[in-house]
C-alpha cells in the first residue's frame, strides 16, 4: 500500500509516563499507533511503596491500559516483551506471554521502556531482597513486611524475634527512604495493640547506603533534614555502607575503613541502583549508539539517535545531560516526541528545538506530615508533595481513592490494605507423613496426618 494511504505508523515500546505522554500528544495526528508492554496496566511507580506499606492499594496506583485510551481509537494495545529491533527493516520483534513472537512493522518508533532493579551483578540476591520496580515487586514487599510482624509473634526464641523484626533496606535513596519511614510508621503506629507477644514498636529498621548522605540527590541541606527526619522516626542509618551478600538470614556489609559486618535480619528490600533492560543493548548495537554505565542511551538533543532520526529513545531509558530518572522527565520527553512526530506529519519544516526539560522538582515523603521536596531553588518539607502526586495520578476514581486513603492514614494512622498471602520458604516444606495402624474407614473422623 502506497505511503500516501496508509496512515504513518508509530510504535510506542512501553506504556509507561512517557509512552501515554507520547501518545497524547499524538491524538490529532493521522497516524496509527501501536503501544506494547508486557504488562496491561500504567503503573504510577512513584507510589509503590505506598502500595507496599499497606496505604494504596493495586487500584488506585495501577489503571489497566485500555481504558486509559480508550477515547484514542487509534491507538493499538498489544501485551507483549519487545526483544530486538531490525532497523534496516524497521520492524520490532517482540514475544508474547504465551511464547509466541511478533512482528510490528514502523516508520516512528518511540522507546519507552524504561529502567529495571540493578543488583550490581550480584543477581542472586534477588531472590533474598526483592526491589521496587513493578506492582508484583511491590505486594511481594507487603508480604515481607507484615508476614515478618507476624512471624515474630509466632515465635518462642527470643533471638529469632529479633531478627524477625529487624528490617534491612539497602540504599537511601527517595524509595530506600520513604519505605524506611513507613515501615518504622507501620511499627509504631499502625500494628501498636495488635499484638500481644512482641511489641511492634521494639523493630529496627536499617538503612544502608554507600555514599555519604541519604537523598543524594536533593542537596546537602534536603539530605541533612531527611536524615534528621529518619533518626527521629528511629531508622538507623548506616552510611558508607556496601553491601556484599545477602542471604535469608540477614546480609554482610563492608564499611568505609574496609571491615565487614554480619546483620541478622529475615526481611531484607533492595531499593538501590538501576539498569537498563535486554532490549537497550540490542537497540544500541542495531544503531551503533553509545550506552551509559548504566545502559542507558546516549540520544541527541531531539532525542533520537545519532543517524537514525525515525528512533527516538524517552523517559528513564534515555541519558541526556545527566537528567534524572523521574516521572516528570519521563512525562515531558514523552510528550516532545509525540509533538515531534506529528509536527512531521503535519509537514512543518521549521528546525525542531532541542528538548528542555522544565524541572518540577523531586519530591520524598518519610511518615505521616514529613517530607522534602526540591523545587530548584526552592526546599520545603510536609505536605507539598501530597499534591504534587495527586495531578498526575491516571483517573478520576484513583485520585479520589487515593485522597480518602491518605486522609485515613493521617488521621488514626491506620492502613486499609493490608491483605497479603503468606509465602513458605523453600526450607520449610511441609511433607504429608502417612499416619501409622491399618488404612481408617474413609467414613471414620481421624487425625489428620502430621507434618515433617
Amino acid at each position: 500500500m502506497d505511503d500516501h494511504v496508509r496512515p504513518r505508523r508509530v510504535v510506542i515500546l512501553g506504556g509507561g509516563f512517557a509512552g501515554l505522554f507520547a501518545v497524547r500528544a499524538l491524538r490529532s495526528a493521522p497516524v496509527a499507533v501501536t503501544l506494547v508492554d508486557p504488562c496491561a496496566h500504567h503503573l504510577f511507580q512513584p507510589l509503590l511503596y505506598q502500595c507496599a506499606s499497606g496505604i494504596l492499594s493495586e487500584g488506585q496506583i495501577a489503571q489497566p491500559l485500555r481504558a486509559v485510551l480508550r477515547r484514542h481509537p487509534q491507538v493499538r494495545c498489544v501485551l507483549a516483551t519487545a526483544t530486538d529491533v531490525d532497523v534496516a527493516g524497521r520492524v520490532v520483534h517482540a514475544q508474547k506471554p504465551d511464547g509466541g513472537s511478533l512482528e510490528l512493522p514502523y516508520d516512528d518508533l518511540i522507546v519507552g521502556i524504561g529502567v529495571r532493579q540493578s543488583y550490581f551483578g550480584n543477581d542472586e540476591f534477588a531472590s533474598h531482597a526483592p526491589g521496587m520496580k513493578t506492582l508484583a515487586d511491590a505486594l511481594t514487599v507487603r508480604t515481607k513486611i507484615y508476614q515478618a510482624f507476624e512471624a515474630a509473634e509466632a515465635s518462642e526464641d527470643p533471638q529469632e524475634r529479633a531478627q524477625w523484626l529487624t528490617f534491612a533496606l539497602v540504599g537511601g535513596g527517595p524509595t530506600g527512604v520513604e519505605l524506611a519511614g513507613q515501615i518504622r510508621e507501620i511499627a509504631g503506629h499502625t500494628l501498636d495493640r495488635e499484638f500481644r507477644a512482641v511489641d511492634p514498636g521494639q523493630a529496627r529498621v536499617l538503612v544502608f547506603e554507600g555514599s555519604d548522605g541519604v537523598l543524594g540527590a536533593f542537596g546537602p541541606v534536603l539530605s541533612r533534614r531527611a536524615a534528621r527526619t529518619l533518626d527521629a522516626l528511629g531508622v538507623e542509618v548506616n552510611l558508607g555502607s556496601i553491601v556484599t551478600q545477602v542471604d535469608d538470614r540477614g546480609l554482610t556489609v563492608r564499611r568505609k575503613d574496609g571491615g565487614t559486618e554480619r546483620v541478622e535480619a529475615r526481611t531484607v528490600l533492595w531499593t538501590a541502583g538501576v539498569e537498563a533492560p535486554p532490549l537497550a543493548t540490542a537497540l544500541a548495537r542495531a544503531t551503533g549508539a553509545e550506552q551509559d554505565r548504566a545502559g542507558r542511551i546516549r540520544v541527541e538533543p531531539d532525542l533520537t539517535i545519532a543517524g537514525h532520526p525515525e528512533i527516538r529513545v524517552v523517559g528513564d531509558l534515555m541519558s541526556l545531560d545527566k537528567l534524572p530518572g523521574l516521572a516528570e522527565v519521563a512525562m515531558q520527553s514523552g510528550a516532545y516526541a509525540g509533538r515531534r512526530i506529528r509536527h512531521s506529519v503535519e509537514g512543518r519544516t521549521r528546525t525542531p528545538r532541542p528538548f528542555r526539560y522544565l524541572d518540577l522538582g523531586s519530591a520524598a515523603y518519610i511518615s505521616r506530615g514529613k517530607a522534602v521536596v526540591k523545587m530548584g531553588r526552592f526546599h520545603a518539607s510536609g505536605l507539598i508533595w501530597l499534591f504534587i502526586h495527586i495531578v498526575f495520578l491516571t483517573g478520576f476514581r484513583s485520585r479520589v481513592g487515593a485522597l480518602i486513603s491518605w486522609a485515613v492514614v493521617f488521621a488514626a494512622g491506620s492502613r486499609r490494605e493490608r491483605a497479603f498471602t503468606p509465602t513458605v520458604s523453600d526450607t520449610a516444606d511441609v511433607q504429608a507423613v502417612p499416619p501409622s495402624g491399618p488404612p481408617a474407614d474413609p467414613l471414620t473422623p481421624h487425625e489428620p496426618p502430621r507434618t515433617a
